[in-house]
């Protein structure tokens, strides 16, 4: 054990400085898909080709609820055309969207979050167990797991909400003190992805539960979730999670 205190000690911090500063390595996120002009042809095309209707045709191009978006990368790859896709590292733009109030000063060091499993595949899950590792160190910001909801702030939902968990989710929901929010994580979790609406799951958490803070991505990385919670948290402002073609071009 000592040594590894040792070589800790030599070999310094290797925490992320995000969000003081961007984060640049390589690997960290897999992007998001922006709205792009098109034919209307080429984008009824695009539309059919997406497997949870995440792709909207518009009168210029085409649409992209973020929402909805499980990153199978067949609109931006093959075909006879490709859709934008940003590259981002800056979490500022990943897509996050605030419902509610934020939480005050009270709460913007101190948030403690029980994270609910409502149907997850494990791909969201494990992202969000990455948020406690020594990279990520999301203590350093004030935000803490906690195993029952008497002590939480945050409900943080993962997965498509199955009808087995719509009791259980509804119960830690009222069990926790107020004030409370929830963020929902996952593209399965803010819409019901691939999986859902079915005669198993509902739409999304948000079709159940007011949702405060939606986190897109199939999975999102750390850094999003991370941004979430900044959100949340009233430190770090919400993004729009629909990219219209009037943004792209600067008219809107």
């Amino acid at each position: 054990m000592s040594q590894w205190v040792i070589k800790g000690l030599r070999s310094g911090i290797k925490s992320t400085r995000y969000p003081r500063t961007s984060e640049t390595a390589p690997g960290i996120s897999p992007g998001l898909p922006v709205a792009t002009p098109m034919s209307a042809e080429l984008a009824q095309a695009m539309a059919a080709r997406c497997p949870t209707a995440a792709l909207e045709p518009a009168r210029t191009g085409i649409d992209v609820n973020l929402r909805r978006c499980v990153h199978c990368f067949r609109c931006a790859r093959g075909g006879d055309g490709a859709i934008g896709w940003e590259r981002e590292r800056d979490f500022e733009c990943a897509g996050v969207t605030s419902h509610g109030d934020n939480f005050g000063r009270v709460f913007t060091r101190s948030i403690h979050i029980l994270v609910v499993d409502t149907g997850d595949c494990g791909a969201c899950l494990n992202e969000v167990k990455q948020l406690n590792n020594p990279y990520y160190n999301m203590h350093r910001l004030g935000f803490f797991f906690t195993p029952t909801p008497r002590h939480a702030d945050v409900l943080l939902v993962v997965g498509a909400l199955t009808e087995h968990m719509r009791l259980p989710l509804r119960k830690a929901y009222d069990a926790m003190p107020t004030p409370k929010r929830v963020v929902a994580v996952g593209a399965c979790a803010l819409s019901g992805g691939i999986f859902g609406p079915s005669f198993m799951c509902a739409g999304g958490v948000g079709d159940f539960l007011a949702v405060d803070v939606e986190v897109p991505g199939n999975p999102p990385a750390p850094l999003a979730i991370l941004h979430g919670l900044l959100v949340v948290a009233g430190r770090k402002p919400p993004a729009p999670l629909y990219r219209r073609i009037e943004e792209v071009d600067g008219q809107g």
